[in-house]
């Protein structure tokens, strides 16, 4: 069997006719037997989409087909399972919700650092380094040293940083000057985000690793690394280490939280049903309702046919 091509793509660009883009992609990706998410805004355009190697390949030529997208990358992996049951266009105000007026990424981002370069720099003095991401996946890696917002959304972000800013905090300014930081993220795109959003707050030396953090597992040798642990992906691979080799973790389908082996052993996870963070927080009649369902996708697996029910995480990076 042929194995599936996965892109992970975004781009900040003015897309100010976004909407009428939705229809003639949508269709292009279904055409091809493309599944997954896509997101468009008059921001640009951000997903996560999966198929047989040549459809994925047309629909990015597509896309790229238009001007403003002609500069598009993507990081690509492979599985030897489809990732998604469905294809999705969506059309939203932003492409990553950060729910501040008057950032715009394409303008304003902070410096790209190449992973190559981001150990020398992340290991400067005084420099503060900001894990972007939420607190799920931060619990599952990160970069030493690096402050957690300990965010449950992105748009948690800028009330972390304006509380921060205060005195006495690690963004505070000092002898009137604004600290040195660096942030970093997934795929790149909070990150630039997240960079623009202090360089509006004044901050001058802004930094955010280029690729994100899924780049620099992909080109820094394991033996050469400052990452910890592995990095939670929005498909259902749903970790991944150096080289983007698959992780060892699963997910709750009750709570979406990422689960270590460990956490499998605890005497509240229940496949599809239940963890030991979410246990809890469901009423039987809810876990009767997820029994069900996970009856339902093991029926489906045993016929070897995808199981639509089964909710997939979203597209973010």
């Amino acid at each position: 069997m042929q194995d599936f091509l996965t892109a992970a793509l975004y781009k900040f660009v003015e897309l100010p006719d976004h909407a009428e883009l939705q229809a003639p992609l949508l269709a292009c990706c279904e055409a091809q037997g493309v599944k997954g998410t896509l997101l468009l805004a008059a921001e640009g355009i951000n997903g996560t989409i999966a198929g047989l190697p040549d459809g994925v390949h047309a629909v990015l030529a597509f896309l790229r087909n238009d001007p403003r997208l002609s500069s598009l990358e993507h990081k690509e992996a492979y599985a030897a399972r489809m990732p998604f049951y469905r294809m999705k266009v969506r059309l939203k105000r932003e492409i990553v919700t950060l729910g501040v007026p008057d950032v715009h990424p394409a303008l304003m981002a902070g410096r790209y650092v190449k992973p190559q370069d981001w150990n020398d720099l992340i290991a400067e003095p005084g420099l503060v380094l900001v894990d972007t991401r939420n607190d799920y996946e931060v619990a599952i890696g990160t970069f030493k040293g690096a402050l957690n917002p300990a965010t449950h959304s992105f748009s948690e972000l800028p009330g972390w940083v304006d509380k921060e800013m205060a005195e006495g905090g690690k963004l505070a300014t000092v002898n009137g000057k604004k600290p040195k930081v660096a942030m970093f993220c997934t795929g790149g795109i909070r990150c630039e985000k997240s960079t623009a959003f202090l360089r509006a707050k004044g901050f001058d030396e802004v930094y955010h690793l280029e690729g994100g953090v899924l780049k620099y597992l992909e080109t820094m040798p394991q033996e050469s690394s400052a990452w910890q642990g592995e990095c939670f992906v929005f498909d259902e691979r749903v970790s991944v280490g150096h080289g983007l080799n698959p992780g060892d973790f699963t997910l709750c389908r009750s709570c979406r939280d990422p689960l270590s082996a460990q956490d499998r052993q605890s005497p509240l996870y229940e496949l599809g049903v239940s963890c030991a963070h979410c246990h809890a927080r469901t009423t039987d009649e809810q876990k009767h309702g997820y029994r069900e369902r996970q009856r339902q996708v093991s029926l489906a697996q045993a016929r070897q046919e995808s199981h639509i029910g089964v909710r997939q995480p979203g597209s973010q990076s």
